[in-house]
């Protein structure tokens, strides 16, 4: 039997070389046999942390909106990958608001281990996502049985579409094999 894979998409723009990527990982991940589902921030209302730590005694979070539906898909995925358009050198702002709205799922029993980034830039100088992957490094670390598991990053890219043809893509889909 496969695995609960959860690929989170955090690219607001249609057609985006961020959302390819997750594409290729998730068509790879499914043909390797596993459960595979793909959400997209797009659409989604989710508001801003407050910091109020409510979420590390109840493993809920107070603020209803679609946070808590997909701190839920996070909490049950067991392998979980992060597409993310690279924008001044960091990951994009939704997608860290969803990783702090997840709070709540640091007190629970979680069932995610592996975690992979897939990230594409107008940029294609080495070191362009390395903040990002730094971000979503420390999330991970906040995790006793996580694991930063791997990542794919495509430079270069900026009109959408013009990730097409970018070897990133069959790295993303292997990736995705892999799982």
């Amino acid at each position: 039997m496969g695995k609960r894979v959860l690929v989170v998409s955090a690219s607001l723009r249609g057609r985006s070389n961020s959302e390819r990527l997750a594409d290729e990982f998730a068509r790879g991940a499914a043909e390797a046999g596993n459960d595979v589902e793909t959400v997209s921030l797009k659409g989604k209302n989710i508001a801003f942390c407050r910091g109020c730590l409510v979420c590390q005694e109840t493993e809920r979070c107070v603020i209803a909106d679609d946070g808590l539906m997909l701190a839920d898909k996070i909490k049950n995925a067991e392998v979980i990958a992060f597409a993310t358009p690279v924008y001044y050198f960091g990951m994009a702002g939704q997608l860290k608001t969803l990783l702090d709205r997840a709070n709540s799922v640091y007190a629970s029993d979680y069932a995610f281990g592996d975690i992979y980034l897939l990230s594409a830039a107008a940029e294609n100088e080495a070191g362009t996502d390395e903040k990002t992957v730094i971000g979503i490094k420390g999330w991970v670390e906040c995790f006793e049985r996580a694991r930063f598991a791997g990542r794919v990053f495509a430079g270069g890219v900026t009109e959408p579409g013009s990730i097409e043809g970018h070897p990133a893509l069959e790295e993303a889909y292997r990736l995705g094999l892999g799982v």
